[in-house]
Formats: C-alpha cells, structure tokens, sequence
C-alpha cells in the first residue's frame, strides 16, 4: 500500500515536507496521529535510518498509539526509533550521561506526594508556618521556577524584600540539597537537568545531534519553556524539526505551557513552513461551526477553521435548570433513554465539568439510577497507600540513599520503631552526612536508642538481604521479586490479619502490582527483542514513575466517563454533555475579572477543547443557582453558550435580557461594560467542506444579557459598600491593597483595586467581599 493512499492533500503535503523546520497546525480530530506515523513511514522508504528519527509525544498513551501504529506500518526495523514522552525521553538520557552532573545514574523519581513530603519535612524542621504559606504554593513556585529553568539561587535574588517569597526561596534551596542528598530528582528537574547536561556537556549534545536528524514533537502547542529549549538545542544543528499543535487547544498554563511557542514559531525559525490540517474526522458539521463560532472571539491565534465530510448532524442542546439537582437528574434521565433505546451504551457517553467540585451532584445522582460510571482523576492506582508502601520497598531495595522511601516503610508494618527514636537517627544520618539507611545501619552507634537500636538493625538487614538476592539474579522474573518483598517484608501478612474492611481490597491491588509487573516484562520483551536480559528493577520503577492518571483511561467498561475538561482532552465521545455554562463558574470569575485577557482567551480554549470532544451530540447545561465556596449565587448563562451561533444549537433560552432571579456578571471593566456588553458574534467560521474563511456575523439568539442585574440579596451600589476611595481593603485571594476607583452600572458595583502583591485589579463588589481595615 503507497504510504499517501487514504490521506487529504494537506496531510499528504505534512508527511512529505521532511526537510526544514516544519509546523503542522492540527486541528481537533484532523488525523495528526496518521500524519505523524506516515512520515515516519516516509522517512524510512527515502532511506533514512530508524536509528535517526525522534518522535516525542506528551502522553504514554499518546506515545504508545504512535509506536503501535508505526509498528504495524513498518515491522522490521521500526525499534530503532525512538519515541517517547518528554520525560521518559529525558530519564533515558539521564540514565546514562546523568554522572557528570554529580548524581548517580540509579536516581530516584520524585512523584508528587514525594514532593509534598520533603516540603513539609524542610518546614517543620524551619519552623516555617504552612497555615501561612502552603506546601501547595511552595511547589508551586518551585515548579515554575523550574519550567523557566530559574534556579533557587536566581529565585532568592528577585525574592529580596518580600518576606513570603524570601521563605519560598530558602524552602527552595533545602529542598533542591535534599533532593541531591537522597540522589533524587522531581519530574521538572528530568527536564531541567537534561537541558543542563545538554548546556554543559557539548559533547553529549552533539552525540544526541548527531543521531537524531528528524525530530518530530506533538503537541507542541503544550510545551513550556524548559521543554522549548530541549528541542530547539537538538534541532539547532540539523533543523529537521517538525513540531504538530493546535495553539486553540492550548489549556496547560497552569502548568506552565507556554502557548507563544506555538504562535511564534516561524519567529524562531523563519524559514519553516506552515502547513494547516482542518479537515476534521470526528464531529458532525453543527458541533464544528459551534467550535469555530466561539473560539472566533480570540484574538491571541492563528487563523484557522474546521471542517467536515460527516453531515450537518443534530443542533447542539442548551438547557437550563434552576439548580445543580435538576441538571444532574437531566443528564442522567437521557443518558438511560438513550441507552434503553439502544442508541448508545455508558461507555458512548461522557460528563464534562470545569472543576472537580462539580462531580457530587452527578455522582449522587447516577448512584440513585444505578448508571454504571467511573470518575477519572480520582485515586491513582500508584498512589493508593498500599501500592506506594511497596514501592518505597522496591525503591529502598534499588538504592539505599532515597530516605523519603526509608522513612515511609521503616515502621510498616509496625517495628516498635518511634518518631522520636527515627528523629534520632536523621539527626546522626546529617551529622555523618550519610543516608537515613547507613544511620540504621549503624544504628549503635547512636546515643540513646537503647533496643530500638536492634530493630532499626534488623530492618536494615532485611533490606540488604532483598538487595543482595536483587543484584545476584536470584529471581527468575520482576513479578517473583516483588511476591518475595511482599512477603519477607511481613506487609501482606500483616493485611491478612487486619481487621480492616479495606484490607481485601488492598490486598487485590498488590496482586494487580505484581501482574502490572509481568505486562511490563512482556512489553519489555516486544520493545526490545534483542536485549540478552529481562528489565532491571530499575527499568520498573521508571516506568511507574512516568504513568499519568489520563493514560489510565479503559474504554473498553462500559460505564459514563465523568471528567474534567483538561482531563478529556485527546479524547472523543459519540455523546458529550458539558454542565455547568455559567459566568462566573466557566468561565471562571478570575478569568471574567482579570486584566490579562489571556486569562480569559484560555478559558475559551479550553470551551473549544470541550466542544470538540464530541462527535455526534453535544448537550451543554447550566443551573441558575449553584452553590459555590459556601455560599449561594446566581449565575449567568456563560459568555460561551452566547458566542455559538443562532443556527447551530437549540434549547430553552432565556425570553428576556435577564432570568427571572436577576443574576450577577463581572464584566472586565467599566468601559466594556459601557461601550457593549452583548454585541453578537462578531466573525463566525463555519465547517464548509474546501472552505476555511470566516463568513459574515450571524444573529445572536436572545439569550442573558452580559448586563443582568444582581439579585436582591446582593445588589450593590456605590452607596451601598462600607468603604470608600483610598480605604485599604483584604481580598481573601490578592489580599491587602487600596481602594483606586468604585462606579456602579446597571445594578452593577465594580471596584478598582491596587493590590500590594496581585497588583491592579477590577472587580464586582458582590462577588469581591471586600473587608475595609
């Protein structure tokens, strides 16, 4: 079969433009996934080595669709490629090269609970309040200090006369010599240290230069800048770089994504061409002129507009309910109509919310109907308690300096070994500048530990024991070891005694370790056919620390997926019903109220992220009442539904300009407020075959005015708020600052305030809760 049969032309021009800096614009369901794996494929057939293509995807699941797919094209020879995650791409390359930045190649992976436990060690140990300053915020910071590759010493410089960010630095810098000292890195340092091995080790670079001479990356619109310079370091010398995204599917800021690598990449590389993908595969016409429609109103993009083959379809569905009850009893009323109707089943449908607060009254609700449905984002497999405690084993047994892992198991199960008689031997593993485990070793050797002593000895044993038999070959395969530390530990019998109900559960989950254990080594053996030996310990852990919760997603059980939005994306349902379309909810009252219209750009994006999920219906829900933080409020219905042109959706719009129960909107600022606050759609691109202008503004329907007024309950005027120009107010969020302007609207009050820390800000004052000082 010719590698070009089955694709549209503009895919045809992406797979074989293969010299030269290239962007492929992907829109929602465009193919990207086939372009990628048939210029793989074409690659190879004009003769270049497997051994010499890249090919860096952001998910597991992303990555291993690639590898399947280029498999089944290619066979023979197609091992030799190399594609991955960025992480595990990077844990590879720091395996072997990672010993001239002073670490050990066996290091440790740091997950987020790790992390979280070395913060709140390093602030106990200080004496650094975490009611003041969260553990939250401080890794946090420390992230995105790290995604802009800033180190804790730069940090310290820009944080002088700042008490809390001066206390962030410090906890910074502890934090990054403990994790020297426990020989361990976090999932942003994998980056990080990789670019500086790749800044300080020119050799390295140029042998990495050398073997990849195509570079492809998905997803690019995703990238932080950490990750930029990654890729632009491998790609400078050879500048076969083909980067795949959508800059309208960009919704990762929050974790540091920086979508100006998408928009500017012909800045850094002018002579690249620009291919765009906008056919799309998966939705019906309706659900793609809604897409277009809304994210029409951003400005911050590259033009672009989908289109289909797959019909008209049905009109989107708008409802909305007096309160989250009665939307959820909705939901799942047509969900079961459809299904007893055999026009889906569960696993056909999907649940898409802006927050995870959102999920009870679905759950409850789908609970009583007895609906078959998984919440995705909820525990983690890896991070249930007792899949962590055997991994903190494996990890002790694979090396002996991560005293996160030490501390954790070191009592479970129970030891007779004390916080205090532990606090002892951390003092003297500091003192000697030693591990935690070598201090047990020669626990002794410590003052007053009396009989603890010996237990603390005895575990240290059984360790090096399970250690020695490891290094020794003395187990036939992965899943012997881990039954072996299963049981000499005493941890499973220590479950079968238990009185706890959960404890046959908990039990069963071990069981699914060690049979994750034994996929891995069939995929081990698939991926690497020539290897003389089985994985490592080592390759295990590795491989459990770089699974992210999405990539755990089974579409084979039939149950409702119910999600967020950031969690579906890279997904598709036949039906998708995203709730809760209201201002002030989604988008969010920050993003409404913020100067930086980025912050509400995002937003929209990530309304287009949702839009899309779907490939035959779409049901988009609100409630006019929803409690929110503890507290009641009316809303609008959300700035989004209002942007979807007249003609592509239908539902119980409100009659008038307002509801019956007045509801309150922020609006960005007094003047928006004045000059137009509901003018219709502007530009509305449509998903016309072979067409991708925008044609002309088409009439809004009637729906909520960005104008409502409040409600009774909270209508505020300027006369009606307890301060006045120039009083110094708290925010609950921006916290101290000064009252720089207050005008009132149309039963509207927004209030202008200079905050100390979060700067200039306008908001409305029913939704502000000013307190005056």
């Amino acid at each position: 079969m010719n590698i070009l049969d089955k694709l549209n032309e503009q895919q045809k021009v992406g797979v074989t433009t293969t010299e030269g800096p290239v962007l492929l614009l992907a829109g929602a369901g465009s193919g990207k996934t086939r372009v990628l794996t048939n210029r793989i494929a074409y690659l190879l057939e004009k003769g270049v080595n497997p051994w010499n293509i890249l090919a860096i995807a952001f998910t597991n699941k992303a990555a291993g669709e690639m590898r399947e797919r280029v498999d089944d094209m290619i066979g023979f020879g197609s091992e030799s490629i190399w594609i991955a995650t960025f992480h595990s791409t990077c844990v590879r390359i720091l395996r072997r090269h990672i010993d001239k930045l002073g670490y050990d190649t066996n290091f440790t992976i740091y997950d987020t609970d790790d992390q979280k436990s070395t913060i709140k060690a390093i602030c106990k140990r200080d004496n650094i309040d975490t009611k003041q300053i969260k553990e939250r915020t401080i890794l946090g910071v420390i992230s995105s200090c790290k995604n802009e590759m800033i180190s804790a010493e730069e940090y310290e410089k820009t944080a002088m006369g700042n008490w809390m960010n001066q206390r962030i630095a410090h906890v910074y810098k502890e934090y990054q010599k403990t994790l020297k000292k426990n020989n361990a890195l976090d999932f942003d340092d994998l980056l990080l240290k990789t670019v500086d091995l790749f800044r300080y080790c020119p050799d390295v670079l140029e042998s990495y230069q050398n073997r990849f001479l195509y570079i492809m990356v998905d997803e690019y619109q995703d990238t932080n800048t950490v990750q930029f310079e990654m890729i632009r370091l491998l790609a400078q010398k050879n500048r076969n770089l083909c980067v795949v995204g959508d800059d309208d599917q960009s919704i990762y800021k929050f974790r540091g994504a920086n979508i100006r690598n998408i928009l500017d990449f012909e800045f850094h590389y002018p002579e690249a061409t620009v291919i765009k993908l906008e056919q799309n595969y998966r939705s019906t016409t309706n659900i793609l002129n809604a897409a277009n429609g809304v994210i029409s109103h951003n400005k911050g993009r590259k033009s672009k507009a989908l289109w289909s083959e797959r019909g008209e379809g049905k009109k989107l569905h708008f409802r909305q309910f007096e309160n989250p009850i009665e939307e959820a009893q909705y939901i799942a009323d047509d969900i079961r109509k459809k299904v007893r109707q055999k026009e889906v089943r569960y696993k056909d449908c999907a649940v898409l919310y802006r927050t995870n607060a959102q999920s009870r009254s679905l759950e409850e609700q789908f609970v009583r109907d007895n609906i078959a449905y998984r919440l995705v984002g909820g525990t983690n497999f890896y991070g249930r308690k007792e899949i962590k405690d055997i991994l903190a084993y494996l990890k002790t047994i694979e090396s002996g300096r991560d005293d996160l892992s030490v501390r954790r198991i070191i009592n479970v199960p129970k030891r007779g070994i004390g916080a205090t008689s532990l606090d002892k031997a951390e003092r003297f593993a500091t003192e000697n500048d030693i591990s935690l485990f070598d201090a047990l070793v020669r626990a002794d050797e410590i003052p007053s530990l009396g009989k603890t002593a010996e237990k603390m000895k005895a575990f240290a044993s059984m360790i090096r024991v399970l250690r020695t038999k490891s290094a020794e070959g003395y187990y036939d395969d992965l899943p012997e070891l881990v039954d072996d530390v299963i049981k000499e530990t005493g941890y499973l019998e220590d479950l079968e005694n238990s009185d706890d109900e959960d404890a046959e559960d908990r039990i069963q989950n071990i069981d699914e370790l060690i049979t994750k254990a034994a996929a891995f080594e069939e995929k081990y053996a698939s991926e690497n056919p020539e290897a003389e030996r089985g994985p490592s310990l080592q390759d295990f852990l590795t491989e459990v620390s770089l699974v992210a919760d999405i990539d755990s997603v089974d579409s084979d059980n039939d149950r409702v997926l119910l999600m967020t939005i950031h969690s579906a994306k890279g997904l598709e349902f036949s039906q998708v019903y995203l709730t809760g379309m209201e201002d002030g909810l989604f988008p969010g009252y920050m993003a409404i109220t913020a100067d930086d219209k980025e912050e509400l750009e995002e937003e929209r994006r990530l309304a287009y992220v949702g839009i899309t999920r779907a490939k035959d219906e779409l049901t988009l829900t609100c409630a006019k009442m929803r409690m929110l933080r503890g507290e009641t409020q009316y809303n609008p219905v959300s700035t989004f539904i209002r942007e979807i042109p007249e003609e592509y959706i239908e539902g119980n719009f409100p009659k008038k300009k307002t509801f019956d129960l007045e509801e309150p909107v922020s609006q960005y600022s007094i003047n928006q407020m004045k000059a137009a606050p509901f003018t219709g759609f502007g530009k509305t691109t449509t998903a016309k075959p072979k067409a991708s202008l925008a044609k002309p503004a088409v009439k809004p329907y009637s729906g909520a005015s960005g104008l409502a007024g409040l409600t009774k309950g909270s209508q505020m005027s300027a006369a009606s708020v307890d301060y006045s120009v120039g009083d110094r107010v708290r925010h609950i969020k921006f916290g101290d600052g000064v009252v720089e302007n207050i005008e009132s609207g149309e039963g509207t009050t927004l209030v202008s305030v200079i905050f100390d820390k979060a700067g200039k800000r306008v908001l409305n004052a029913a939704f502000a809760r000013l307190q005056k000082l």
